[in-house]
């Protein structure tokens, strides 16, 4: 989970379905044969797709930077700068969809959701529709606060689109802005659960090691320490039970980078169960448990192809913040899953049905 707080969205107030604006990031590295490009040339060169006027306009209006610096389009390239990019591409703001929610809570400043696994929160390339952003727009119609602009209306944090679990939203501006600082100000206490594959030699473990993006895959990131392009991360993990060949976690992250906690869990030789970007498995089936576990009787006469589970296994369970309008310290839960449940379950049997 992370704040919002600072990412570059376009705040333009439109009606539901009008064309807005949303950026897309590229991030590039000049290498030699570049060295002395213009700016403008160079992105043009390097991003297929984008035509040079986007680019141009992207560059005029300041979403370009060269190692972190905003510069002109005439600005010459040497090797090794590091080039980033906002390339505001058309999309239609979120229509409304009636979309069932988990409600956990709600007053008038904000209101706690449970988010199902494989929602995404909001819209994005390739997920237009079906997003928690949409099922909010049909619950709460102009309830929202409007900091995220159309794009992210009331969303002050993010859950990736696999994992479920408590995600509180913003009614108004005041309530979006004091949640923001608490999560800038790592005033909000996380706690996911996830059922891991491997063991752990700790019971308990803390992991400081930076995140950065990942040097060959751009949709995952990894642990550098010596990038500049890392960001500190910490993250508290304990060992709740111990299971043949896999156990159950609580993770309490103290920053919020993108995937830090199965970034981290990896890093750590136990990755998330199922995790499709940083494990070995998509999916497991009762089979496949069986063999891990050394228990043939697992799961009773259930055949071996039975799929236990096909999303990483990793659960937003509390959340505690204080009230945006009253400061009452709030905690809110969200049990584990119907999926999560049933293979901690069967891990718990030994072996009986």
């Amino acid at each position: 989970m992370s704040s919002v707080e600072g990412d570059p969205w376009d705040d333009e107030i439109a009606p539901p379905g009008a064309p807005i604006e949303l950026p897309e990031l590229f991030s590039l590295v000049v290498d030699d044969d570049a060295a002395g490009q213009r700016l403008d040339a160079y992105l043009a060169a390097s991003i297929s797709g984008v035509s040079r006027a986007r680019i141009r306009r992207a560059i005029d209006g300041g979403l370009a930077t060269v190692d972190g610096s905003q510069q002109k389009a005439s600005h010459r390239l040497s090797p090794g700068d590091r080039v980033e990019v906002r390339v505001p591409k058309s999309v239609d703001a979120p229509l409304p969809e009636p979309i069932p929610l988990d409600v956990l809570y709600e007053d008038d400043a904000i209101a706690v959701v449970n988010k199902p696994a494989g929602m995404v929160v909001h819209p994005a390339k390739g997920h237009w529709a079906g997003t928690l952003v949409a099922a909010l727009v049909h619950r709460f119609d102009q309830q929202l606060s409007g900091v995220g602009g159309q794009v992210r209306p009331g969303i002050v944090h993010r859950l990736d689109r696999e994992t479920s679990g408590v995600i509180v939203i913003a009614k108004h501006d005041a309530a979006h802005e004091d949640l923001a600082r608490q999560f800038h100000d790592r005033l909000v206490q996380k706690e996911y659960i996830a059922i891991v594959s491997g063991r752990l030699d700790r019971d308990a473990d803390r992991v400081d090691e930076p995140i950065g993006h990942h040097p060959t895959h751009r949709e995952k990131m990894a642990v550098r320490p010596d990038h500049p392009d890392s960001r500190p991360a910490e993250t508290f993990f304990e060992v709740m039970e111990r299971f043949p060949g896999f156990a159950l976690v609580r993770a309490r992250p103290k920053t919020g980078r993108t995937h830090q906690i199965r970034v981290h869990l990896a890093h750590l030789r136990c990755p998330v169960l199922c995790d499709k970007q940083y494990g070995s498995r998509s999916r497991i089936t009762l089979g496949e448990m069986r063999q891990v576990t050394r228990q043939k009787r697992l799961g009773g006469d259930a055949p071996d192809e039975k799929v236990l589970l096909t999303r990483h296994a990793l659960h937003a369970h509390r959340l505690s913040f204080a009230h945006p309008a009253t400061g009452e310290p709030m905690t809110m839960e969200a049990p584990l899953p119907a999926d999560m449940a049933g293979v901690l379950g069967m891990l718990r049997s030994g072996g009986q049905s």
